[in-house]
């Protein structure tokens, strides 16, 4: 799977959905509304504010916002991390992503998905791989699903404490949101 190029449209549906042989995926509902949700997951440099990471920043940015499609984000935590790049952005409902390095997967793609649910958010983080080296699908798979689900219970907490008004993001809204 190639890369968009940035600036090329919001969304990536040419690639959209796993593509892996291995696939995971894990849901939670926050009580916090999508326009407070969104940002935490959307913004690279938010989520220092609610996970575990120390280091969450843009390598490059994307279009039509910086954290859009095309943007490399970097994520880590005591030197250990990974690249993404993002394929898909649909403020506020989706966001897609490839792994550049960082884990030993081929074809990765991710895709996060917030609804509202009520009052509140239900986010779907779904996703799939190849494994680099053969007979390690299973182990990796193990270890990604139980990342993300620990990444969508952190931000489920994090946005249930928050104010439930305007975004919390401090940044201008894109296009489309």
């Amino acid at each position: 799977m190639t890369g968009p190029t940035p600036g090329q449209g919001s969304s990536d549906t040419a690639g959209a959905g796993p593509q892996g042989a291995y696939v995971y995926r894990v849901e939670a509902v926050s009580s916090a509304p999508v326009d407070v949700v969104w940002p935490l997951l959307g913004r690279a440099s938010r989520w220092r504010e609610w996970s575990f990471l120390t280091r969450s920043e843009l390598e490059r940015d994307g279009a039509p916002d910086p954290d859009g499609v095309g943007a490399v984000r970097r994520f880590s935590a005591y030197g250990v991390g990974s690249r993404e790049e993002v394929v898909a952005w649909d403020p506020p409902h989706h966001l897609a992503y490839r792994i550049l390095s960082g884990f030993p997967v081929r074809n990765y793609r991710s895709d996060v998905t917030l609804e509202p649910a009520g009052t509140g958010t239900r986010i779907e983080w779904a996703g799939s791989f190849d494994p680099q080296v053969p007979g390690t699908g299973r182990l990796i798979e193990a270890v990604l699903a139980q990342l993300m689900r620990k990444f969508v219970r952190d931000v489920t907490r994090f946005a249930n404490d928050l104010p439930s008004g305007p975004s919390t993001d401090p940044r201008p809204a894109a296009p489309g949101r």
